[in-house]
């Protein structure tokens, strides 16, 4: 189901199928990705409870294996919708018999966003109902057209990070796109530019640590740009089809990472996994600012 939320600056249109952005209109120009099966036919996706993959699809919980699909099972969910007003609207997913074959665990998992002015929050709430701790990954996936309503190539646009940094690449191994267990150090143009390059992703995505938690994709033949800050989360993804000319981008905040290559998780010891205590409450908040 489709719902669309409006203000006076933008219009923003969120699917309950995986409770993620389907548009992002301002002043009649299309920001988000809008699927091409050439390059990805997606245009966001919402990480729960795992971020990217498991080694074999698997992973071990007391003893059990358990399988999980790519990014987790939200994804492929259909969440209960409830529109607010006309600028904001909350989905929700419960544990049930399909997230049970997964996911040993009771949960309730919301997502809220919010429109003020060209800014667009996402709130995700993770409430344990379980009388056990639950372990779970959590990120974000949405994808923006590069260019921005055309302006320029590709190659004119780059990322800038909102100030002075040194990143490491958390590096992962190229064929089955797991943790190699290294990370490489990561120098940005002027210590806050990522210059975007098509080849840049052949490796698959590009995800650094140590950086602020904020950051801009622009060019300097656009006065349009997207911001997207994400203070609760401590990786963040630059991603797009491999390899191709895709004419978009994935900025992914990711508050966890995907499994090692060399072995099948225990989640209970895996590292970057969150844990959450029997009756307790995680919120995240990623802002989208459309400039």
């Amino acid at each position: 189901m489709l719902i669309t939320l409006k203000n006076e600056q933008l219009t923003v249109v969120l699917d309950s199928a995986g409770a993620v952005f389907h548009s992002i209109v301002k002043d009649g120009i299309e920001y988000l990705w809008q699927g091409d099966k050439k390059y990805w036919s997606s245009r966001d996706k919402t990480l729960f409870p795992y971020v990217g993959r498991c080694r074999d699809g698997k992973y071990i919980y007391r003893g059990q294996e358990y399988t999980m699909p790519l990014h987790g099972f939200a994804p492929g969910s259909e969440f209960e919708a409830e529109q607010l007003g006309d600028s904001s609207v909350c989905f929700t997913l419960r544990a049930n018999e399909m997230t049970r074959e997964y996911y040993p665990f009771e949960f309730v998992f919301k997502v809220l966003y919010e429109l003020d002015g060209c800014s667009i929050s996402k709130k995700c709430t993770v409430i344990n109902k379980d009388s056990k701790t639950i372990h779970f990954g959590f990120g974000a996936h949405p994808g923006f057209n590069v260019p921005l309503s055309g302006e320029g190539d590709f190659s004119d646009w780059y990322m800038e990070f909102d100030a002075d940094c040194q990143p490491y690449r958390v590096e992962f191994d190229p064929v089955s796109c797991l943790l190699s267990g290294r990370t490489l150090p990561y120098p940005l143009k002027k210590m806050n530019t990522l210059p975007l390059y098509h080849e840049m992703f052949n490796d698959d995505a590009v995800v650094l640590g140590n950086v602020p938690r904020g950051v801009t994709l622009k060019s300097d033949k656009s006065r349009r740009s997207v911001h997207v800050s994400f203070p609760g989360m401590e990786f963040v993804g630059f991603w797009h089809a491999r390899p191709t000319d895709a004419p978009y981008v994935c900025i992914e905040p990711w508050a966890t990472l995907p499994s090692h290559n060399d072995f099948v998780e225990d989640i209970e010891k895996q590292e970057y996994i969150l844990h959450l205590p029997a009756g307790e409450t995680y919120t995240n908040v990623m802002m989208v600012e459309i400039r």
